[in-house]
């Protein structure tokens, strides 16, 4: 991490080890603005208060290193950001005005953006500042990888079916809040097929109709036409002096036929009359036929008037045309067969839904046993560690409830609430000493009791909790002398299995540490580049010292601090 302005600390780099740092120095020197700084990279609120006197901003800059398919990795992938050869590059800044900025990856993110990352990156324990287990979600979620397979098992078939009753108890809410709606539909489909039904139409009947309609609408006048162009090609019986066209085409046929041999183009023309001619006749036969054909029956019209009426009532409900209406009667009758089989459907599902219900039920109950029996192992671990942290009368438990419910399903005879990860509800309960009820462990202990539980926590924990870094400070409040070098050994143990950072004021605790930290400020009360060191062989030793006696050259504080180092390696 690379801090710069933030509180007491001008600019300063501060490295830590995989495995345990620890991070120390005289009061005030701002040991506490480490934890503060990687708080602002996890998303905690930015307080402009924080930012250094005559500075415009504070910027904390920090490079974590994450698996490419960790959650962490993929949730900052989907927001734009970029892995750096494995890591997350993660800044903060805050203006003096109050501002915040916050980047992940090269990218501008939004600050609460880092707080969903938190959860899978770092949990802190101190005294104002408690995160993960103290969460009971997170609770019931690491006594399920504490348990391993015993509860593994059960609970993935358990997620199985209570997604599948979701999903019916959903499609069947959906079919009876609307049985109302979907009686009148049906209702209404039935009526109109049985309206087209009782009419019977055929296609295009409105267009045949139409035409027929209008022929017999003018049926004198078409009669009387035909009449009159027939005789003008036939002539008229009853005037023997009257012209036809036809009598004329056919002279002038005859008078050109009868010199075509004369000249080709002449009887080309010759040729073209005597077609005229045929299509005269043909036309007249026609005309002729049309009007014997032609029907003025005027019940014949009343009648297709009639259909017509009948069709337009069809028409104008379901179509603007009879194929339209006959597509809407298509559909219509498949849309009613699926309503009326909406009853079958939610019968079925009813049905589905008793059995998933007892079958979830059963599942649940398995869940609660496992969970249970390793409840019970897990809160004895922690009340054993507990024990060598200068809290021997401590004891922990771990509660398993249900909450009862009128809807939920039955388990243990009773009827509770159950959701995705069971029936569950599982907390961390402190009885801090003999006579104490159990409570919370909120509420239950101390603030340097708090983080000594939940370093016996992650202990027992660890390798089940998949948070890679943990963050204490004031893990060692109110602890002294053997019970001290406890706490070094176990943030010791779970350093070899997740990174630890500890800011501490004990030397039995520092000397555990992979690395030591040294905060120190310069003589005008700043931190600066050159103010966070890490602490080797001799300065290490004159640190512990100071740390044991407030004396870096005491010979005998030298004495013990070489001696707390060779303890703490041999332990290792």
């Amino acid at each position: 991490m690379r801090i710069r302005s933030l509180g007491v600390i001008d600019d300063a780099v501060v490295e830590l080890s995989p495995g345990f740092t620890a991070v120390t120095g005289e009061t005030g020197a701002g040991k506490t603005m480490v934890v503060t700084s990687l708080g602002l990279l996890l998303g905690g609120r930015a307080d402009p208060a924080l930012v250094r006197i005559g500075a415009r901003a504070a910027v904390v800059e920090g490079r974590i290193t994450v698996p490419a398919g960790a959650p962490a990795a993929v949730r900052a992938q989907e927001a734009g950001a970029e892995l750096d050869e494995g890591a997350l590059l993660v800044s903060r800044t805050i203006s003096a005005e109050g501002r915040s900025r916050a980047h992940v990856g090269g990218r501008s993110v939004p600050v609460g953006l880092l707080a969903e990352l938190a959860d899978d990156l770092v949990a802190v324990h101190g005294q104002t500042d408690q995160q993960g287990l103290l969460r009971p979600a997170r609770q019931r979620q690491a006594l399920d990888r504490y348990a391993g397979d015993a509860v593994a098992v059960p609970h993935a078939k358990y997620a199985a079916a209570y997604r599948r009753l979701r999903s019916v108890v959903a499609e069947l809410d959906e079919l009876t809040t609307r049985a109302r709606e979907r009686a009148q539909e049906a209702d209404l489909l039935r009526f109109g097929l049985d309206e087209i039904a009782a009419v019977e139409p055929r296609a295009d009947e409105d267009v045949e109709l139409a035409a027929e309609a209008e022929r017999l609408g003018h049926a004198e006048a078409l009669a009387s036409a035909a009449s009159v162009a027939h005789a003008a090609l036939v002539g008229n019986p009853e005037d023997p002096e009257s012209v036809d066209a036809t009598t004329l085409v056919a002279g002038a046929h005859r008078a050109l036929d009868a010199v075509r041999a004369h000249d080709p183009a002449l009887a080309a023309l010759a040729e073209r009359i005597g077609e005229i001619g045929i299509l005269l006749g043909d036309v007249a036969g026609e005309l002729a036929g049309y009007a014997d054909n032609l029907d003025a029956d005027p019940l014949r019209l009343s009648a297709v008037e009639e259909r017509r009426a009948a069709l337009t009532q069809l028409t104008r409900k379901y179509g603007e045309d009879i194929t339209a209406v006959l597509a809407w009667a298509q559909d219509g009758a498949a849309r009613l067969t699926e309503l009326e089989g909406d009853d079958d459907r939610i019968d079925e599902l009813t049905a589905e839904r008793d059995g998933l219900r007892e079958e979830l039920a059963g599942l649940a109950q398995a869940l609660t046993d496992a969970r249970t029996e390793a409840a019970k192992r897990f809160a004895d671990a922690v009340t054993e560690e507990l024990a060598s942290l200068a809290m021997p009368h401590a004891r922990v438990t771990i509660d398993v409830r249900q909450t009862e419910d009128p809807e939920g399903v039955e388990v243990g005879g009773r009827l509770v609430a159950y959701g995705p990860s069971g029936v569950d509800e599982v907390e961390l309960l402190l009885a801090p000493h003999p006579g104490a009820q159990p409570r919370p462990i909120a509420k239950g202990a101390s603030g340097g009791e708090l983080s000594r539980v939940m370093l016996a926590v992650e202990v027992v924990f660890a390798g089940s909790d998949p948070v890679p870094t943990y963050l204490f400070d004031e893990v060692d409040a109110g602890v002294g002398g053997k019970a001290a070098v406890e706490v070094g050994r176990r943030l010791a143990k779970l350093a070899k299995s997740a990174q630890v950072v500890v800011v501490t004021h004990l030397p039995q605790v520092a000397a555990f540490a992979d690395r030591q930290l040294l905060v120190e400020k310069t003589s005008d009360g700043s931190v600066t580049r050159s103010g966070v060191t890490v602490l080797e062989g001799e300065d290490r030793v004159r640190e512990l010292s100071r740390m044991l006696a407030g004396q870096e050259d005491s010979q005998t504080a030298r004495a013990h601090a070489e001696e707390l180092l060779a303890a703490a390696r041999s332990d290792g």
